[in-house]
């Protein structure tokens, strides 16, 4: 199949080029520098001639308010659009595990967008949710610090490895349509105070991680277990602890 994957170029969508082009198919890195723009639909119409799946792994440049829910409603709406035109019969984009609880955070309200225009497009869609990557960790803390001090909720988090993201996602692309969700997660629950505070403590990064119940994830407030999965979500077999192995 041709598959062409928008973002194909960052973390993800570089991984699940090589993926599914090992497996045989065309696959096709499409972003801004490959000459395909979804925010002003330059290339869209080219790239996507005989294309019979579309992945979504872009993301936003900025994540101020305006500009990310600009950036994932007119570039879903510019996407959906050329792929209807081109004749395209599934797409695919990958979102993240409890962006449904999320809305206090402008991000989140944007990614919320980007779903229900997939959902009320006529081209046949799934939606893969994944929890957080373990490469994401560290600007996890990054942006919960103020100072010396790293704030974060004791709530449970159940990271996965990107490499497993990409193979979870190439997976959906080349089965059905499941015109729904799917979500994926790693193999373990951690508590995210206590993930975050061992990790930094293992670089010897000099922060210190205060535990806060009202600790804001992306500007929402968090519950015990927003960030987790269903019980219905497919599990990634990659543990953390090996990966931080893998990293020395």
């Amino acid at each position: 199949m041709k598959i062409v994957v928008i973002g194909g170029t960052g973390l993800i969508g570089s991984k699940l080029v090589g993926k599914l082009n090992e497996h045989g198919h065309e696959a096709v890195a499409a972003s801004p520098n490959t000459g395909v723009n979804t925010l002003t639909g330059e290339g869209l119409a080219e790239v996507l001639q005989g294309a019979q799946v579309v992945v979504d792994v872009s993301n936003s440049p900025s994540w101020a308010d305006d500009e990310v829910m600009n950036f994932f409603r007119t570039s879903t709406t510019n996407l959906l659009k050329a792929e209807a035109d081109a004749g395209v019969t599934h797409h695919v984009a990958l979102s993240v595990v409890g962006t449904d609880r999320l809305q206090e955070s402008g991000y989140f309200r944007a990614k919320q967008a980007q779903e229900e225009l997939i959902k009320a497009s006529k081209v046949p869609y799934s939606i893969v949710h994944a929890t957080q990557f373990f490469e994401f960790m560290k600007g996890l803390a990054d942006m919960s610090t103020e100072g010396d001090t790293v704030r974060l909720a004791p709530v449970k988090i159940q990271p996965i490895y990107s490499d497993d993201v990409a193979a979870a996602v190439g997976r959906t692309a080349v089965g059905d349509p499941v015109n729904g969700v799917v979500e994926i997660a790693g193999p373990d629950v951690f508590q995210l105070d206590e993930l975050i505070r061992k990790g930094l403590a293992a670089k010897n990064d000099p922060r210190t991680v205060v535990t806060d119940p009202h600790a804001k994830y992306s500007g929402a407030e968090l519950q015990e277990t927003t960030l987790v999965p269903g019980p219905d979500a497919h599990l990634a077999e990659t543990r953390f602890a090996d990966w931080v192995a893998q990293q020395q």
